[in-house]
């Protein structure tokens, strides 16, 4: 019955967001996560200061893992998980850190995760894991 349910939000949200490949990139990724085990506490975490952003946090394990997602129609200009680049480690990093102190979660057991999802049909979904 829920897979029924996903099929169609699906359906709604490539209608609606047919241009917005980071919108279903982070869709597909959260219910991968989800499939392969991961408890999703938080997507779209914004530090107040705005300075950095998390595509999702998940539990996977005892690890608290902070997923930035990239999404791409194709392959062509390469693979989505390229376009991490330094600087948006570094923002992650920054807001992961704000994220673990307000948990109280110790540093050494945080991850930093890629999902890299390019969507054809059916979609790939890729998961790297201790990506940066």
């Amino acid at each position: 019955m829920i897979g029924i349910l996903y099929r169609a939000a699906d359906r709604l949200r490539r209608r609606r967001y047919s241009e917005n490949h980071g919108r279903i990139g982070e869709d597909l990724a959260h219910r991968y996560l989800r499939a392969e085990g991961c408890t999703v506490v938080a997507r779209n975490y914004r530090m107040l200061s705005g300075r950095g952003e998390i595509d999702l946090v998940v539990w996977h394990g005892p690890r608290l893992v902070f997923v930035e997602v990239k999404a791409r129609s194709s392959t062509e200009f390469g693979a989505p998980e390229s376009a991490v680049d330094i600087e948006k480690r570094e923002r992650v990093r920054t807001a992961a850190r704000d994220y673990a102190r307000r948990l109280e979660v110790d540093w050494r057991q945080t991850r930093f995760d890629i999902v890299s999802v390019v969507l054809g049909h059916p979609p790939k979904i890729e998961w790297l894991r201790d990506a940066f």
